[in-house]
């Protein structure tokens, strides 16, 4: 399981986790809440009437005449308030009345319980004791939405208790906001939880991005691609891919100058001994005419190296480089139609023919010296491959986003078993009329070339016999490797 996975399953479960249980405390929370808000405004109203009461009160007597006369008004109203989600139409409040030994002597819900002994009610006992009387019963104990809360206030007469009088606030009046507060805290809870969860998963993958990067950077040098180290910034992996990339340089430095002087010595050793045996016999006598053979033996031999060199600092210099220098618009058409004009006298000499097939303009922006070296390498290895009188073509084919140019040949093909390796630095097959072998750097060289300008080469058999060599370029330079 990757980082990021792992980060955002945690991540998700503890912040699932944490929001469930503020969600579950908080819809918890919400009833005694408001049944404390509602104790609170009972708590007035039953001191509001009981001071009314108490003001009509004479010992001995307490008048409920006007209580029951305000109900009987009140229950003759029709009213409609809505209150938030809430339609209120009806008069919820009831209101009872006990004398000093707890016998009920007013009841607004139509005298039901009048006469009645409620000495024992919570409410009333605790009252004519002279505490805070409060109380909550249920009609149906198994079901909490039927309870009802009562709250009693003392009716005094010269500072003595003459009576209780109760109000009583059904539970089924606030079941409604209480339910709309926990549908609402509920909603609240998933939107906040969603919100930090996509927030979480930005920040984790904003965290895991630059590990990705450079993972793939780590493999695509594995892979032994050509590739720049990523953009990490100036964090902690920032410094860690500046740290991968100098290693990787100071491997590679390592492995090239190793393969370099190994690839380098082996292919000096045939033209070294060849100037070693012509150098020992030129030192004994022998007819002029073997003299002359073995000199020119030697010339060739010392132009060989001299290529080989040439060709390895052309290449290493090449393989160095991060980015294209001097970028300009280049003509591929002009610049084919030069490379076959320098190449007519050896056309001429295997009497080639050589035909340019590029039916439209196509320019691409890159460095003209490493453009033209490139397509004569590979104008130079189909000319070598091909047999006397034989045909070289050049297509010139400009797509929407790239150029391509094709070189075929008819010459023999390449082996099977060389496909795969004409590319490699010092690899070379057998010239068809000489035999010989080139330095095996001039197709490494158009490799490196088409990869620095963003492209690709590739050399393939044709069906009807002969070689294909496709160069694409693209039409917009890459960005510098860093």
């Amino acid at each position: 399981m990757s980082i990021r996975v792992r980060l955002c399953t945690a991540f998700l479960l503890l912040t699932a986790l944490g929001f469930y249980e503020l969600v579950r405390w908080n819809a918890n929370e919400v009833r005694p809440r408001y049944l404390e808000t509602v104790e609170e405004s009972i708590v007035d109203t039953a001191i509001l009437l009981a001071s009314h009461v108490s003001s009509q009160a004479t010992e001995g007597t307490i008048p409920t005449d006007d209580l029951r006369a305000a109900f009987d008004e009140a229950r003759k109203r029709q009213f409609s308030a809505k209150i938030y989600d809430i339609m209120k139409t009806r008069l919820d409040l009831r209101v009872y009345v006990t004398d000093a030994r707890g016998r009920v002597i007013f009841d607004s819900n139509h005298g039901k319980d009048e006469g009645k002994d409620y000495s024992r009610w919570n409410d009333v006992y605790l009252t004519l004791k002279g505490k805070y009387g409060v109380r909550s019963t249920r009609i149906d104990p198994e079901d909490p939405r039927t309870s009802s809360l009562y709250v009693a206030a003392p009716i005094l007469v010269r500072g003595e208790i003459a009576g209780v009088l109760t109000v009583c606030k059904p539970a089924r009046s606030v079941n409604l906001f209480i339910r709309n507060a926990k549908i609402n805290t509920v909603i609240a809870g998933i939107i906040a939880c969603a919100v930090v969860v996509v927030v979480g998963m930005a920040l984790s993958l904003w965290i895991t991005w630059p590990i990705g990067k450079l993972t793939r950077y780590a493999r695509a040098v594995r892979d032994g691609k050509r590739v720049s180290a990523p953009r990490l910034g100036r964090s902690e992996i920032g410094d860690l891919g500046a740290a991968f990339e100098e290693m990787r340089k100071a491997l590679e430095g390592k492995q090239y100058v190793e393969g370099y002087v190994s690839a380098l010595a082996h292919q000096m050793k045939s033209p070294l001994s060849a100037i070693r045996g012509s150098a020992e016999l030129l030192e004994e006598e022998m007819p002029p005419e073997d003299r002359r053979r073995f000199l020119r033996n030697l010339r060739s031999e010392t132009e060989r190296i001299q290529d080989i060199i040439d060709r390895m600092l052309q290449l290493s210099t090449l393989e160095n480089r991060n980015a294209l220098r001097e970028v300009e618009d280049v003509d591929l058409g002009t610049l084919l139609a030069e490379i076959l004009e320098s190449l007519r006298p050896v056309l001429s000499k295997k009497r080639l023919r050589a035909a340019l097939d590029a039916p439209v303009r196509v320019s691409v922006r890159g460095e003209r010296f490493l453009l033209r070296q490139a397509l004569l390498n590979l104008l130079e290895n189909g000319v070598a491959f091909s047999p006397e009188m034989g045909e070289l073509s050049i297509v010139l084919r400009q797509t929407e986003n790239a150029a391509t140019v094709q070189i075929l040949d008819n010459g023999p093909g390449i082996p099977a078993y060389a496909l795969d390796k004409v590319f490699d630095r010092f690899y070379s097959l057998p010239r068809p009329d000489t035999g010989k072998k080139s330095s095996g750097l001039g197709l490494a060289f158009v490799r490196e070339a088409a990869e620095l300008h963003g492209g690709r080469v590739a050399i393939e058999n044709r069906p009807e016999g002969g070689a294909r060599a496709v160069l694409i370029l693209p039409l917009s330079p890459p960005p510098p490797r860093i």
